[in-house]
């Protein structure tokens, strides 16, 4: 009688882990490399309208508008900021591995990296690139998760890589689809610096079928805000995108020379 209780209750313990086993390390894997790759496009160009809007807790928001163009199999992209109008034909260029920020005030170009924040915003200009989560970062854990809707999978990267904006990142990845919902962003010293959200995503399709791109991107930013009415408000930067198109564009587009040149139109 007694090892027939025990067989129960191991038979029930065994049901139970089964029932709430997580997923393997390689399906885990699998799933960041998926993530990896919706934000990759290496056989085709890609470019569309970008609007920044970022918010400044007790100082109002401040609304900037840009074009992306990116070749990700040559790690090229170009942002041509079209408005306002005293901004208009400032631009960025990554080619080389290296970034580069132009100023047509003083026609010059200096130097600028992944870490960088776009125009003072709370986004890097890391964003604005594919999202190497794979190449660039070690999976230290992995947990199943529901956010919101969303069953997900959330990954504790660390970096292995020097050229990074942020050293660690807890990612949220819902299961399906192997998109990214929500992303955190940590210090060496696990200090957790901004928090992305990305609320939708919206279909293009391409010559290789659709493609999955954010309608929006929300930044938050834990380090900069402003105490109001005795309450801490943080700084917000919201990235809209919309005309995507995936079709060739001319290679001009990723030199020096084109930055220049739209600079005066």
């Amino acid at each position: 009688m007694k090892k027939k209780v025990i067989f129960i209750i191991g038979s029930l313990i065994l049901s139970s882990a089964f029932l709430n086993a997580q997923i393997s390390k390689s399906e885990a894997s699998a799933l960041l490399q998926k993530a990896e790759n919706n934000t990759c496009f290496y056989n085709t160009d890609m470019k569309g309208d970008y609007q920044i809007v970022h918010d400044k807790p007790g100082e109002g928001r401040n609304v900037l508008s840009a074009i992306l163009y990116r070749r990700d199999s040559q790690k090229k992209w170009t942002i041509l900021i079209t408005g306002p109008e005293k901004d208009k034909g400032k631009g960025y260029l990554q080619f080389d591995s290296n970034i580069w920020f132009y100023d047509p005030a003083d026609k010059r170009f200096t130097f600028s990296s992944a870490r960088d924040k776009f125009q003072n915003t709370n986004a890097n200009t890391s964003d604005f690139a594919p999202q190497l989560y794979v190449t660039d970062y070690a999976m230290e854990s992995y947990e199943e998760v529901k956010l919101g809707k969303f069953d997900c999978v959330v990954f504790t990267l660390k970096a292995v890589s020097k050229n990074v904006a942020y050293p660690e990142l807890k990612l949220w990845v819902s299961k399906g689809d192997g998109l990214m919902r929500k992303r955190e962003d940590y210090s060496l010293s696990h200090q957790r610096l901004r928090t992305i959200a990305v609320p939708s995503y919206q279909k293009v399709t391409s010559a290789e079928g659709e493609k999955s791109i954010p309608v929006n991107m929300v930044i938050q930013d834990h380090l900069r805000g402003k105490k109001i009415n005795d309450k801490m408000e943080y700084e917000k930067t919201v990235i809209s995108i919309s005309n995507v198109s995936f079709a060739k564009v001319d290679d001009i587009v990723y030199t020096k020379p084109y930055l220049e040149t739209m600079s005066v139109q």
